[in-house]
């Protein structure tokens, strides 16, 4: 009777610690307190603005857009990708995808520049699997080129092309649905992965990583920089001749880190979830705010960077931030479900 009684109450601590696990690991106990030294600008009416990005050449964005918020489930979400000139200060967007035919719901997105014509190539989520869709941009003008699906393709996330052809993605799930997908979730499982299109063939090039996201290239240092949100870290790797990735470092952000870009002087800028249990009940409909955050990460070699709060707030101004675009003294920052998206101004420009 006594070593049963042991065995419970081993079983009781086990269960408590994971609990309380769960709760530390998602920042559930960290303090939200508002904080920017800047002002809103601008309040772009696009729903769900999940992913920007801007060409600082052209000065343009790219917004991806899916209408999340109050979708059935058995009803396919509805979404585009938005040009918005970024030297004309009415931010007027421009739908670059209102003629495309097939069912979009874009995640996220990338876009490389060659001669004077861009690629764009988008995640997109569909109830007939999941795809990532090629586009070409001449001025504003949007043409689609193709459709990929494959097996590799499992739970896509985040996109980077390298050149035309050629581009890493994540996913950030191993399974569908179930008990495992429910163990991926809340135990912070590190079995998703990042994989590499060579414009032929699909190759795993990192895996053990918990809910790989955002992911970027930084072409001048040859670095991959991948977020996994769940355990708040963003993962440093090399490029390789062959593509492949070489792990160097983890960056312990202490935040959900989703989308990542960079500013001109090569900083990474994050949108993120301070607290991922809140968000998760945001996002499933039982909370009507979800705190939002930004940061910035100087990022010089292994073990020597910075990290900065730019931004946060409790979620009543944005919920969900999930991407934050520096562009000379304005912040593009979006987010997942939120009706319009923020334009931020700062004191100084980036």
């Amino acid at each position: 009777m006594k070593f049963k009684k042991r065995i419970l109450y081993a079983a009781i601590i086990l269960l408590v610690l994971f609990i309380v696990n769960i709760f530390i690991s998602t920042g559930f106990f960290r303090t939200i307190k508002n904080n920017f030294n800047g002002k809103i600008i601008a309040k772009i009416n696009i729903a769900g603005a999940e992913d920007i990005t801007i060409s600082r050449i052209d000065s343009f964005a790219i917004v991806s857009s899916t209408k999340r918020n109050k979708i059935p489930n058995n009803e396919q979400e509805i979404g585009g990708l938005y040009f918005i000139n970024l030297k004309d200060e009415n931010f007027k967007p421009i739908h670059l995808t209102k003629n495309f035919k097939k069912p979009f719901a874009p995640h996220g997105i990338s876009i490389f520049k060659k001669d004077s014509i861009y690629t764009i190539a988008a995640i997109n989520h569909t109830k007939e699997g999941e795809f990532i869709e090629i586009f070409t941009l001449l001025k504003q003008e949007l043409t689609h080129q193709k459709t990929l699906k494959n097996q590799s393709i499992l739970s896509p996330n985040d996109i980077v092309l390298v050149n035309e052809n050629q581009f890493y993605f994540t996913n950030d799930h191993k399974y569908h649905d179930g008990f495992m997908r429910l163990l991926e979730d809340y135990l912070g499982l590190e079995i998703s992965n990042v994989v590499f299109f060579d414009g032929k063939n699909y190759k795993e090039v990192a895996n053990g990583i918990s809910y790989a996201n955002g992911i970027n290239f930084d072409k001048k240092r040859n670095l991959v920089f991948v977020a996994s949100p769940r355990k708040f870290l963003v993962k440093v790797y090399q490029k390789n001749n062959d593509n492949s990735l070489a792990f160097i470092e983890n960056i312990d952000c202490k935040t959900g880190v989703d989308n990542i870009e960079f500013d001109k002087n090569d900083n990474l800028w994050i949108g993120s979830h301070p607290n991922l249990l809140h968000f998760a009940s945001y996002a499933k409909g039982n909370k009507e705010t979800s705190p939002s955050e930004i940061i910035k990460i100087n990022y010089k070699d292994k073990g020597d960077y910075t990290i900065e709060q730019i931004y946060m707030e409790d979620g009543k101004t944005m919920s969900g931030s999930t991407v934050a675009v520096p562009f000379d003294d304005l912040i593009l920052t979006g987010n997942v479900m939120d009706k319009h998206f923020l334009i931020l101004k700062t004191i100084n420009k980036i």
